[in-house]
């Protein structure tokens, strides 16, 4: 029971610090909306945990968040296993999602790169492929790591356990699409 109870109290620590990030998550947001204005996509891409969040959030997107409205084009990069292992296996896992990002992605797209830890390699290359195209590029980190030189918006959660980081990263996440969600309605 104590350390069910620690668990909580950190992740309410955790959450209370989380108002620090309110400017970069207005600015990511504010990407987004402006290239969905513009007719472009949101690209999502991680590893493990942040795989399943990139999912989500493109789901989020593509079909609901809070009201019922027209899709959002919203694409997690982590969903096709086919391409997902036959870049791994033929070239790199490193390559998995910029390969995807030279395949899909388009001038002015957004790319959504999640990373607890800030160094995931795959990552880090799909983000500079991203840019190198004109696409701008969002990083969702923890507090370490590198990712940063590599994104135009870095919104970096102060902790480096990746539990907490991770349930921030949905809220974070969450906030977002609901900013998409109450502009694309205005957009439509």
């Amino acid at each position: 029971m104590d350390r069910i109870e620690e668990i909580i109290e950190e992740s309410i620590q955790l959450h209370r610090r989380l108002p620090g990030l309110v400017p970069e998550i207005a600015k990511a947001a504010r990407m987004m909306i402006d290239a969905l204005a513009r007719g472009k996509k949101i690209m999502f891409a991680g590893n493990g945990g942040s795989a399943a969040d990139a999912q989500h959030l493109a789901a989020e997107l593509v079909n609901r968040f809070r009201k019922n409205r027209q899709p959002i084009a919203g694409l997690a990069l982590t969903t096709d296993t086919s391409v997902i292992t036959s870049v791994a296996n033929d070239f790199s896992f490193d390559e998995i999602f910029s390969k995807q990002v030279r395949a899909l992605g388009r001038e002015g797209d957004v790319l959504v790169g999640i990373s607890t830890s800030g160094n995931s390699g795959n990552i880090i290359r799909a983000l500079d492929e991203a840019r190198s195209m004109g696409i701008s590029t969002i990083a969702l980190a923890g507090e370490g790591g590198t990712i940063h030189d590599h994104a135009d918006c870095t919104i970096a959660v102060p902790s480096q356990s990746t539990p907490r980081i991770q349930e921030a990263h949905i809220l974070i996440g969450h906030i977002i699409c609901e900013m998409i969600e109450e502009a694309s309605i205005r957009i439509v």
